[in-house]
């Protein structure tokens, strides 16, 4: 049987590199794999840039795993590219028709759902945005303290330099397509999830009926956790080639 792509979609204030240790891992087990860019511009144009991506640069059976908001690019994108045959979802948002990320997060306790965002995030202008658009970027002490708690302080700092920003305009889109109602999918949760809260996930995941994992660990579970996705892929890769 031919082996799966493993193609890894990052979320926000992230970079392909926040799959390292899984893409390694699973390049280890003999599985080609690929993580492309997540543009972070907003829902519909991400989702289509994931699209063409597989198709100009994949063939044969995908694997689609996404982290965080990852998760809502790749349930609108999975849809129209006919060889993803299963997701994963890595503390991952697993948005259903018309929700948002503000929508899901708004009353989940989320460290992200506050009054001011501005106490956790700096929101700044970008060049080309539309009128009243902007970039967030995550405050120092909401790195350290909320999003990736589990890391070393040097990781963290790296977490925190290297951060791509998302548009306010890709957390308020609504998903236009949810691939998980027709495709098979795995979830990883992690239990010490500040950004997602365990429940907002676990909620999420029971819905698209996926098969759930859990890991004691922060927003950041394929980083200070790999093995645990790697798990979940290679179940997922499994039952493609089955």
């Amino acid at each position: 049987m031919v082996k799966p792509t493993i193609v890894l979609v990052h979320g926000a204030w992230a970079d392909a590199s926040s799959w390292n240790k899984v893409a390694t891992e699973l390049r280890g087990h003999g599985f080609e794999v690929l993580a492309p860019p997540n543009p972070l511009r907003g829902v519909a144009s991400d989702a289509t840039y994931l699209s063409s991506f597989l198709a100009q640069r994949t063939s044969g059976p995908v694997v689609l795993a996404g982290h965080s908001y990852g998760g809502v690019v790749i349930s609108n994108a999975a849809g129209s590219a006919e060889n993803v045959k299963a997701l994963v979802y890595v503390n991952a948002f697993i948005p259903a028709e018309g929700e948002s990320i503000f929508q899901i997060l708004g009353g989940s306790g989320s460290a992200l759902d506050v009054p001011d965002p501005t106490t956790v995030l700096d929101v700044v202008g970008y060049p080309g945005a539309p009128e009243g658009d902007a970039e967030a970027f995550l405050k120092a002490d909401t790195v350290y303290r909320l999003f990736a708690q589990d890391l070393s302080e040097a990781d963290g700092w790296l977490v925190l330099a290297g951060q791509r920003p998302i548009t306010l305009s890709a957390n308020a889109a609504p998903t236009e397509a949810t691939a998980w109602r027709t495709l098979p999918s795995w979830a990883v949760l992690g239990t010490d999830d500040l950004v997602i809260p365990e429940a907002t996930q676990r909620s999420m995941a029971e819905r698209a009926g996926s098969k759930i994992s859990e890991v004691a660990a922060s927003h950041l579970s394929m980083v200070s956790h790999p093995e645990v996705t790697v798990e979940a892929i290679l179940a997922a890769a499994a039952h493609v080639t089955d």
